[in-house]
């Protein structure tokens, strides 16, 4: 029987190498997927280390168990503050498709030679 906490341990490491594998592409738009995965396995993370309580008030109740609302509001502000990020690395990769001609993150196809590339 698997416990609450491998499963979420789990989920976080298969997101997390997701994002590492997106980050490592040479497209821009995979790099931006990998890195908006990174963010999710992050905030999931701090998620769980306030705990994974099961039956818990939201509210100071007397005499009953009271979940953190510390990491509730780091992801809050963590997704608002991502979301924005990503709306800004979005439109970076956009203008760079723009300037260079190409969507690869270094600007140059990786097939291309260096002679072709001071041609152009």
């Amino acid at each position: 029987m698997m416990s609450l906490e491998f499963l979420v341990a789990s989920g976080i490491g298969v997101v997390s190498a997701t994002g590492i594998y997106l980050i490592l592409r040479g497209r821009t738009w995979p790099v931006v997927l990998g890195l908006t995965l990174l963010g999710y396995a992050v905030n999931v993370f701090i998620f769980s280390m306030g705990r994974l309580w099961q039956d818990a008030a939201p509210i100071l109740a007397e005499g009953s168990r009271v979940a953190d609302p510390l990491p509730q509001a780091l992801v809050l502000t963590a997704i608002v503050i991502g979301f924005a990020t990503t709306g800004f690395v979005i439109q970076m990769a956009l203008r760079s498709r723009h300037e260079t001609g190409s969507d690869h993150v270094d600007g140059h196809e990786a097939n291309t030679t260096a002679e072709t590339r001071d041609r152009t």
